[in-house]
């Protein structure tokens, strides 16, 4: 028996990487599936892919630190499939830039996806949730630059490090309606994105303890675990998924 059966989950900035593969998993495991990406054409392909593969899932196409967006998908899984379980807040942006130089423009766009947009959306799927009077489970998407210090991530890792902060805060909020909140902190993880860097796998193998840098189902384990029936005493955490490599803090700089 699949223990997703019978749930309803949100997993937004799902169209490739880790987000894909916790909705994949998520389906696959039982659950029925809105997953969101801020492009359309992505969002509907992906949930096809997963369709493919025997899960239940539906695209939900556009930018989710709007506003509108956050309201429209939490209407859009209740109307769809009858009500909200689980939401995965994992959409977020990285912006690059030296703390001397970085600009006022990357940080307001970074605060309104990584910050805002996470925010507002964890409000509503919990009025949802509280609604219907049988808890649920909130999961949020930090990173180990959120822990560690890293060049040209200033910004990012603090957008981060405030997401951890948030899980811990909520607890206060959210407990109370029975829904618990944690969030995932991957590590080195092989995606579309840091495959493109062709050293990427060579130097994270090196100096992560684990050998080798984490794959996007390593980090998808770990999600769904934290949103499953066996983690519903877990609140407020912050998990790492980086094979030790926090515990050595090696730069790969």
């Amino acid at each position: 028996m699949n223990i997703f059966n019978n749930q309803v989950a949100i997993v937004t900035g799902a169209g490739i990487g880790i987000g894909f593969e916790v909705a994949r998993q998520l389906a696959l495991q039982g659950a029925r599936v809105v997953l969101n990406d801020i492009d359309e054409d992505l969002a509907q392909s992906a949930s096809q892919t997963i369709r493919e593969a025997g899960g239940v899932c539906e695209g939900f196409g556009g930018d989710i630190s709007e506003i509108p967006n956050i309201e429209g998908i939490v209407q859009f899984a209740v109307s769809t499939f009858g009500k909200l379980d689980i939401l995965i807040a994992n959409a977020g942006i990285t912006t690059f830039g030296s703390f001397l130089e970085y600009q006022p423009e990357s940080m307001q766009k970074l605060l309104k996806v990584n910050l805002f947009g996470t925010f507002f959306l964890i409000q509503a799927a919990a009025k949802q949730m509280a609604l219907q009077g049988h808890g649920g489970s909130v999961l949020l998407t930090g990173s180990v630059t959120g822990h560690s210090a890293h060049p040209y991530l200033a910004a990012y890792g603090m957008t981060k490090a405030a997401i951890d902060q948030l899980a811990k805060n909520l607890v206060i909020d959210l407990a109370p309606h029975r829904i618990n909140i944690n969030t995932i902190v991957p590590g080195a993880t092989l995606t579309e994105r840091t495959m493109q860097d062709e050293r990427f796998e060579q130097v994270w193998s090196k100096i992560s303890p684990s050998g080798r840098p984490a794959t996007t189902a390593d980090i998808a384990h770990a999600a769904l675990f934290l949103v499953s029936p066996l983690s519903r005493q877990i609140m407020g955490q912050n998990l790492v998924i980086d094979g030790g490599w926090t515990s050595v803090g090696i730069s790969p700089y």
